[in-house]
């Protein structure tokens, strides 16, 4: 039987537009399963595998034709850190940033870390670049990868080493901001086989982190457009 009341409740759900394995669209997972947010999940497998119509109307949704899109109502909102930012100004419990200035710094530098100096060298239209106009093989292309990777995985170890503000997550003894970047940063490097024993603070609050039950929501093999892509696929 027709609910209009849920018909409603479905028409005001946020609307995510995602990928599985983009590590930027698993940050913004994670943050709207710590928040308890319901939404739509939104497959961009057409866009990946170049539809031209579907890529056309997503470039009027988010012109950089890349994944998260977030939609809330009216407002459209690219970026993981713009978007996560957004949800926790709207919807503020449970906080994603300590209370505390100095604190909040700290779990954002993490997250810059992550996400301005390490994750952008190594998306899929890069290595795509590298590969076809540049003409760097596997091996090549995958040891910019890892050269990369090493070393803001590197700062990122030291960082957490000599941290007051660290618990058993980034900060505290809760998930922020911090740990919502460093957990599919981790990911990425494990599907790339970077080796990570050199990163024993990094990897132990992964593995924290991938037991608690919003990242194991989040997770990228749990997404319902998993199936749409061959696990051989570089997508």
């Amino acid at each position: 039987m027709f609910n209009k009341n849920n018909y409603i409740t479905y028409l005001n759900m946020l609307k995510l537009y995602s990928y599985y394995r983009s590590t930027a669209s698993y940050r913004v997972r994670i943050a709207l399963e710590l928040k308890k947010l319901p939404y739509i999940y939104q497959s961009v497998s057409k866009l990946r595998k170049g539809e031209p119509e579907f890529t056309a109307e997503y470039g009027e949704i988010n012109p950089q034709k890349m994944v998260p899109t977030l939609i809330d109502g009216d407002v459209v909102i690219t970026q993981s850190l713009a978007i996560i930012e957004y949800l926790e100004e709207r919807y503020q419990k449970p906080a994603l940033l300590p209370i505390d200035a100095v604190a909040r710094a700290y779990t954002r530098q993490i997250a810059l870390l992550i996400g301005c100096d390490i994750h952008p060298l190594n998306i899929m239209r890069v290595r795509k670049y590298l590969t076809l106009p540049i003409g760097l093989n596997h091996v090549e292309k995958t040891n910019w990868y890892h050269y990369w990777l090493g070393e803001g995985l590197n700062a990122l170890e030291k960082l957490l080493v000599n941290s007051k503000f660290r618990g058993d997550f980034c900060y505290g003894n809760e998930p922020t901001i911090a740990d919502i970047f460093l957990v599919p940063q981790v990911y990425n490097a494990e599907r790339f086989e970077y080796p990570l024993e050199a990163y024993p603070n990094i990897y132990k609050i992964y593995e924290l982190c991938v037991k608690h039950p919003a990242f194991v929501a989040a997770q990228p093999d749990l997404q319902p457009d998993a199936s749409e892509y061959h696990p051989d696929d570089e997508y």
